[in-house]
């Protein structure tokens, strides 16, 4: 951890008490960084976790005890503040929730501490890829630890993913169709509208709420995989400008997945002898990526908008056969078709939330239900207002 400060020696009464700030603040930030490693380590539950937060309070310790001497060299007896509001606070969290609840902000704050060391003097700059390192082990901590067999494999890969990102958002997107295109014909059916008016609108609702998620889905895919390919290319640079520190951040990662020191630097060492095979782990290990699966903007599109046709169909579906007939028996119909699906629909949701299927399902209908209802009502309100 660090602070501000300027590049030096001081030259007078005036720098000199600068110089003696300057420095009084790294110590007092260094110090909160062995006092923040030290409490996530005896929050920390994993013991190779644990020893890692304790080989990064070692070392922040390192870079206390040299602001301590220059602060001595300077003729400033150095202080021992108390610890901040702060850290208490990081502290109370990382017990109460766990340590991976505070890991983004100890990588943030480490983040900050590269960049203002790196604006100091040379020991400062020396002690950057040390702050640097921190960054990137948190980084890789905050991530899933290792599964070590194939079949926590599976289930790591489902409690990552939701049970797969694609089955996933196909059960969201067809709950949004069918609470929105619910509600919208519930809404035109208060209205006391003839039946193929219902229909026109829930065809017009399906319609537009699918095209709307397409084109939401193909833009918000399409800038994640600009970005993975931005930062892909930002991992391809450094390596060719700079393949040492490259392969010291890639140490860093596998010490913070157990691996000793020695192993950790041989192994980052072998695998950055071929500049492929080392970017292709740099991205896998450092950005979490898989350069083959950056994912597919025009298959998000189609996939969102096939999900939220499918839901927003199903309270239309009653209108679609039914001509001739009444507006009411229509309405109950397709409020009762909407109402079992959404139950369905909730107790796969609960896949993914590991609520109670039967809860989640009663708790889907009750909410849709409530939707429906309300637009119903107002549908009915608006079309008394204007003469229907």
């Amino acid at each position: 951890m660090a602070a501000s400060g300027n590049d030096g020696r001081p030259a007078t009464a005036e720098s000199r008490e600068s110089e003696a700030r300057r420095l009084q603040t790294n110590l007092d930030d260094e110090n909160e960084g062995i006092a923040l490693y030290r409490v996530l380590a005896a929050a920390e539950p994993d013991l190779q976790r644990r020893q890692v937060f304790e080989h990064l309070a070692t070392i922040e310790g390192r870079h206390a005890d040299t602001w301590r001497q220059r602060l001595r060299d300077l003729g400033v007896p150095p202080v021992e503040r108390s610890l901040s509001l702060k850290l208490r606070l990081i502290s109370l969290l990382a017990h109460q929730f766990g340590v991976r609840s505070v890991l983004p902000i100890v990588r943030a704050m480490e983040a900050s501490a590269y960049a203002t060391y790196m604006a100091q003097d040379r020991t400062a700059r020396r002690m950057a890829p040390d702050e640097m390192e921190h960054q990137v082990t948190i980084d890789r901590m905050e991530r899933p630890t290792p599964a070590t067999s194939a079949g926590e494999a599976v289930r790591e890969n489902w409690h990552r993913t939701g049970g797969g990102g694609v089955l996933r958002a196909t059960v969201f997107g067809i709950n949004d169709g069918l609470i929105s295109n619910a509600s919208l014909v519930m809404g035109f059916a208060g209205a006391q509208v003839p039946p193929n008016v219902v229909l026109l609108a829930g065809l017009a609702g399906l319609l537009a709420g699918a095209f709307s998620m397409a084109v939401g889905e193909y833009v918000s895919m399409r800038a994640q995989r600009e970005l993975f390919e931005h930062q892909i290319a930002i991992e391809q640079r450094e390596l060719a400008e700079s393949p040492a520190e490259e392969e010291h951040e890639l140490a860093a990662i596998y010490r913070a997945k157990g691996l000793p020191e020695e192993q950790a630097r041989s192994l980052a060492g072998r695998l950055t002898r071929d500049p492929e095979v080392a970017l292709d782990v740099l991205i896998r290990e450092e950005l979490g990526l898989d350069p083959t699966q950056l994912g597919s903007a025009w298959g998000a599109a189609s996939g969102s908008f096939a999900a939220f046709a499918v839901g927003a169909l199903v309270p239309v579906l009653p209108f679609l056969f039914a001509k001739g007939a009444t507006v009411l028996p229509l309405i109950a119909f397709s409020a009762g078709l909407s109402g079992l699906t959404l139950f369905l629909v909730g107790a796969l949701l609960s896949l993914f939330t590991g609520a109670n299927p039967l809860f989640s399902g009663l708790r889907q209908l009750v909410l849709g239900a409530a939707a429906a209802a309300l637009t119903f009502l107002l549908g009915s309100l608006l079309g008394r207002s204007i003469g229907l």
